[in-house]
């Protein structure tokens, strides 16, 4: 039969139980046919819907069917009965490991070709019959009630009537027990135990948890009531246990704000925290205080079984998991580097005028060379080599002397603006507009882009036109001829894919955001600042002055240092990679653009017409917008996620930034006083 048209075929329960079930019992070769058939009958198409999902006519059909009734029970008793789940209970939904690549892989893998257990485990039965994950979605739009209803009719057994091996109140236990056992393990990893030097002295929680677990164990076997009482002693011990474990983990992840944290740390604490979970929500089966708790809690047991199956490998959560808090921590850092970008004062207006002319003089310059360096024979991995070093060197220079790129700022600030939110946020009143602080940070972001963007443009021209005219003037060569009409054709947005190289540079530009930050995290994880002030050679060829000057120098620009490092190479390598692929591919960015329009102009020999330099100046400002609103958008939306803020707010944000600019449109170009 196939199974797909079974509603075809079935188009009421009793046409579906009169095929399988005969005076006989159950009619099938596949012992789980007809149980898959069942709940596919109830399936919604769209599980989704808001609609109640009913079984009544389930009910209804058993209660008048007393004989297919009685089959039915036999027939789940022999699919159910003695089915192993403690390791599902203890592994299903949780971290294997803590190597995150592993996990995701091994996620996807057993999503396209789904890992199957032993035929007598119970999770086997779950993979045929509830295999999708919209499963559980459609499961809870049950009515309590009827499933009520249904345990009684099949005269399903709690899970409180025995505790012998494989029944599965044990299986339940052991699970626990496992969880326990392996959080403590886990827990006690020097790697772990670093981020939490306040319990250096005392005695670990988790393995107090899983002592007292044992004992509560102990009594439910040997007692008369396999279960406790919720004011049972143990039982509340346990649970305070359980809230200083779960304070040490969160001890352990707020603590990476002072020491930094690993990828492998990260997974290691959540893999914990997800283990407490699963052990906080089983607890609550172990505790009985009224007769309809034992049916209850078997219920929500079946349920949680389900959830944790068609869930096991959601490879979205996964990475919204694990790289929250990683995300968190690259943010907080360019936050703190992004305030040095963000001017208030008109002293602080003009000395990013001042930083952004030194950027523009020193882009000038790799115009230039790079022009020189296209020139050589080589190959387009040669090219992306020297392209690479070119832009390497330059924007480290840019970086160590102080002086300002146009677009850099974005990728550093949308944490700070998130940080004026989050303060915004905690401050005002319902009342007040929760957004103002955003909008006039935003302001003061966008003015200060802005006299970035004039002092690189109008400094980088002329400072490439000056250059390429002493080259032709000493040596009588015009380095731009050949490339001059290329040159000014990539500007145009109309005739080229100036917008989508400049968005190319966006993305890289908020790359180069994420690996400054990351490298400053790893170098706080590992204690790289202490380790070079105390690096006993440095201090005895230094002395400790030096040696600590080196180390503050390496700890405030090394992470920028890398960062600008890594932004040369993605700038330099792209075109080549598009040789490679058959790909258009390229970066433009506003400031080398400039620079390239004063090449272009001079290799033509300045013979250019009116709608080539139109539509080059029109270019220029539309690379510039693409270079800020991609890295812009792309670290706000890093920032939103890495502190749980709904994508929602952006449109809030929009509203109250656009009546800001209504008020005081000066603002966003021009400093201005706070009202």
């Amino acid at each position: 039969m196939n199974i797909r048209n079974h509603k075809k075929k079935f188009s009421s329960i009793e046409a579906l139980f009169q095929h399988f079930f005969t005076e006989n019992g159950y009619q099938s070769s596949d012992q789980l046919l007809f149980l898959i058939v069942l709940v596919d009958f109830f399936r919604p198409k769209n599980p989704k819907e808001k609609t109640t999902v009913s079984i009544e006519p389930l009910l209804h059909y058993l209660a008048e069917n007393k004989e297919h009734k009685e089959i039915l029970k036999n027939y789940l008793a022999d699919v159910l009965q003695k089915r192993k789940f403690s390791r599902m209970l203890s592994d299903t939904g949780i971290l294997r490991d803590s190597d995150f690549m592993y996990e995701v892989k091994k996620r996807i893998s057993d999503k396209l070709l789904p890992f199957q257990p032993e035929k007598d485990t119970l999770e086997f039965v779950l993979n045929q019959v509830f295999f999708k994950s919209s499963d559980p979605i459609w499961i809870t739009k049950i009515p309590f009630e009827e499933l009520q209803k249904f345990f009684d009719v099949v005269e399903f057994e709690t899970i409180y009537n025995t505790v012998s091996e494989k029944s599965v109140l044990s299986e339940v236990m052991n699970a626990m027990s496992l969880i326990s056992q392996r959080m403590s393990g886990r827990a006690m990893e020097n790697d772990v135990i670093k981020m939490v030097p306040e319990y250096d002295d005392l005695e670990s929680p988790f393995v107090a948890f899983e002592n007292e677990f044992h004992s509560v164990k102990k009594k439910i076997k040997e007692g008369e009531n396999h279960f406790v009482a919720s004011d049972d002693l143990n039982y509340k011990q346990l649970l305070i246990l359980h809230k200083q474990c779960e304070e040490y983990v969160d001890k352990a992840f707020g603590n990476s704000s002072k020491f930094g944290i690993s990828l492998k740390v990260n997974q290691s604490l959540l893999r914990i925290r997800q283990q407490l979970h699963r052990i906080k929500v089983l607890l609550s089966s172990l505790v009985i205080n009224s007769e309809i708790d034992k049916k209850n809690n078997t219920i929500h047991l079946a349920l949680r079984l389900i959830k944790y199956n068609c869930h096991k490998n959601n490879v979205r959560q996964l990475i919204n998991e694990s790289t929250q808090l990683i995300s968190y921590e690259i943010t907080q850092h360019t936050a703190k580097t992004g305030e040095h970008y963000i001017t208030e004062s008109k002293s602080e207006y003009f000395s990013m005028l001042k930083a952004a002319v030194g950027g523009g003089f020193i882009v000038g310059l790799l115009c230039i060379i790079k022009t020189l360096l296209s020139k050589i024979d080589t190959s387009a991995f040669g090219h992306a080599l020297y392209y690479s070093l070119n832009y390497s060197i330059g924007f480290i220079t840019i970086y160590l002397l102080g002086y300002t790129l146009a677009t850099k700022q974005p990728a550093m600030t949308a944490a700070t603006l998130i940080k004026a939110l989050e303060s915004g946020l905690k401050k005002q009143s319902k009342n007040e507009n929760k957004h103002s602080s955003f909008a006039q940070l935003f302001a003061r972001l966008f003015r200060s882009q802005f006299i970035a963007f004039v002092g690189n443009v109008f400094m980088a021209f002329p400072v490439s036109l000056l250059g390429i005219w002493l080259i032709d003037y000493v040596f009588d060569y015009n380095i731009a001829f050949e490339k001059s009409a290329k040159l000014l054709n990539d500007l145009s947005p109309i005739s080229s894919a100036a917008v989508f190289h400049a968005a190319i540079a966006g993305v890289f530009l908020f790359l180069s955001g994420i690996i400054s930050g990351n490298v400053s995290n790893k170098n706080k994880h590992n204690q790289v600042y202490f380790r070079i002030k105390e690096h006993p050679l440095l201090k005895q060829n230094f002395g400790k002055k030096k040696t600590e000057k080196i180390a503050n120098w390496f700890e405030n620009n090394w992470a920028g240092f890398v960062s600008n490092g890594w932004f040369g190479v993605f700038l330099g390598s792209t075109a080549s990679i598009g040789i490679f692929l058959g790909l258009n591919l390229d970066i433009r960015h506003i400031t080398f653009a400039s620079g390239n329009f004063a090449l272009g102009l001079y290799g033509a020999n300045f013979f250019v017409d009116f709608w080539t330099i139109f539509w080059s100046i029109i270019g220029i400002g539309i690379i510039g917008f693409m270079n800020f609103i991609v890295s812009f958008l792309l670290s706000l939306g890093l920032a939103f996620r890495s502190r749980n803020i709904p994508l929602s707010e952006l449109g809030l944000l929009r509203k109250s930034t656009w009546a800001y600019f209504k008020t005081r449109p000066s603002a966003f170009f021009f400093p201005v006083k706070n009202k």
